[in-house]
């Protein structure tokens, strides 16, 4: 009978208050990637692939609610309570922008070729802006002076060249034209978006609401959607990247990270934060998964419990 090893996750400290968000960047040239999260404490936190500190991006007023990378790692872009969203060089930890918002910015995106931003929030409005012309006015994404969601704005994404996503408390996901700001196609559930990603590797859209994760088509197109429901409602949701076997969720009722099969079952519940589990998001590479919770740590849990990887020495015998 082979015995598994037990995981034991690596923890990240450093944030003095609920971890709101987490984000890797894509796998870098050298095989390495960076994760990079969000906080109540205001002060977003860039990470190697090993979990190690790189350095704090220092500048936010208030809480920071989303932080996502540019694919090459160059730049960071963050959304905060201080109605402001900026863009960050990653070398020097410096501001290179920051565009006033009329409200609290929960959400923002980077296009691929760090042309341009995306930002949402309680203002219900996606704006775009054009990071060459960083002095002039953002657009709007939708009808002229009307809201592109009838809530707060949780999440954008950028999808390709030109796509943008955006979902809101309203329970609708709105597929965005950037070329025209005109909506192409929504989709509607029946309770507020807790959370969506983009998982780029599966070209897909993993999104939380009510007790439903659903895995869908970043660009719609005939594939259909894989939706589940849960005994609980997640607060986070992320696809194995290579496998697409697994997914991993943490929930507001307790204080566990949960593995789950592609069919719901549930294959693993992960104790160690003290504290409700807001985020999680896998590695670019699959190895490594990084949960974010209400205690102020990150953890960092193995895929493959035992295997020698970054930080971890390796354990084949699980003693």
């Amino acid at each position: 009978m082979s015995i598994h090893p037990k995981p034991v996750p690596l923890v990240a400290p450093g944030h003095t208050r609920p971890v709101t968000h987490l984000s890797f960047s894509p796998l870098q040239d050298d095989g390495t990637y960076l994760l990079v999260s969000s906080c109540k404490d205001g002060n977003p936190m860039l990470r190697e692939w090993t979990g190690d500190w790189i350095g704090t991006f220092l500048g936010h007023k208030g809480a920071v609610w989303s932080t996502k990378l540019s694919p090459d790692a160059s730049r960071a872009a963050s959304g905060s309570a201080d109605f402001t969203a900026k863009i960050w060089d990653t070398y020097s930890g410096d501001v290179l922008h920051s565009f006033p918002h009329n409200h609290i910015v929960r959400t923002v995106a980077i296009s691929p070729t760090c042309s341009h931003l995306l930002t949402g929030g309680q203002e219900k409005k996606v704006r775009i802006f054009d990071l060459a012309r960083p002095d002039v006015d953002a657009d709007f994404l939708g009808d002229v002076g009307l809201p592109s969601h009838d809530g707060t704005v949780k999440s954008v994404v950028w999808v390709g060249e030109h796509t943008g996503v955006s979902a809101g408390e309203d329970g609708i996901i709105k597929w965005w034209d950037l070329r025209t700001r005109k909506l192409t196609t929504t989709m509607t559930f029946p309770n507020p978006i807790t959370s969506m990603e983009l998982s780029p590797q599966t070209k897909r859209l993993v999104v939380t609401s009510g007790k439903t994760v659903a895995f869908i088509p970043a660009l719609p197109s005939g594939t259909p959607t894989h939706s589940l429901n849960l005994a609980y409602s997640p607060s986070s949701a992320s696809v194995h990247p290579i496998l697409q076997d697994r997914f991993v969720t943490g929930n507001l009722g307790d204080e566990w990270v949960r593995v789950h099969g592609m069919d719901g079952e549930e294959r693993e519940v992960l104790k160690g934060h003290h504290g409700p589990v807001h985020c999680v998001e896998f590695s670019p590479d699959g190895e490594v998964y990084a949960s974010g919770s209400e205690d102020g740590t990150i953890r960092l849990w193995q895929t493959t419990p035992g295997k020698a990887y970054g930080l971890w020495q390796g354990n084949a015998n699980g003693g």
